[in-house]
């Protein structure tokens, strides 16, 4: 059975960034080929267990299981509130505390919350370069919801780009194309050395 975890690192409950993952999580599920199981994961429940883990090098329990959780899925969604322009601290930690090789290759869908939509940049500036340096295989479309996205008038806007973003994902996953017949978001990229072939170089 296909495992999707989706990680939240809402601070508050309730919680815009966990809403925001809960959708991306419904979006994905919605448009793959099996139900997976599903694993969440609040860090908030965690942060007592993850600075441990950070002074002493030993995960406790509840933290050892969410680390073999992350490190035996098959995809990954993940989700920060922004504060200072970048990801949270305690969203940074749990990532330090994984493996190196945790997420080397696995499909990752990043989304990010905030109060206004200026910091959305973080996403493509601090998230996706986290996740790169992990060897993570990001989808292209992250999502980032400002405080107006949940108001009437963004939420259709909002809905589009979470749909998108769990439709590529599931590609990924599915292996090929979701069963809505969406198209793998990554059928037009050209390897390098083909472009050079193609060059006659």
């Amino acid at each position: 059975m296909t495992s999707l975890v989706v990680i939240s690192a809402g601070l508050s409950q309730p919680s815009s960034t966990r809403l925001l993952a809960d959708k991306l999580s419904s979006a994905t599920v919605h448009q793959l080929a099996e139900v997976p199981e599903v694993t969440v994961l609040e860090l908030r429940d965690l942060a007592q267990d993850i600075t441990n883990n950070l002074l002493t090098g030993f995960p406790s329990g509840k933290l050892s299981a969410a680390v073999e959780s992350v490190a035996k899925a098959d995809a990954v969604i993940a989700v920060t509130p922004i504060f200072s322009a970048s990801y949270s601290g305690l969203f940074k930690s749990f990532f330090d505390v994984l493996d190196p090789d945790a997420l080397d290759g696995k499909p990752v869908l990043i989304g990010a919350t905030g109060g206004s939509s200026r910091h959305s940049l973080a996403l493509e500036h601090a998230l996706r370069p986290l996740f790169s340096y992990l060897r993570a295989v990001v989808v292209p479309t992250a999502v980032y919801a400002a405080s107006e996205d949940w108001a009437s008038s963004g939420e259709g806007e909002l809905s589009g780009r979470v749909q998108r973003a769990g439709g590529q994902l599931a590609a990924l996953l599915n292996g090929s194309t979701g069963t809505t017949g969406a198209k793998d978001p990554f059928a037009d990229v050209i390897p390098f050395a083909d472009m050079l072939k193609a060059q006659g170089q």
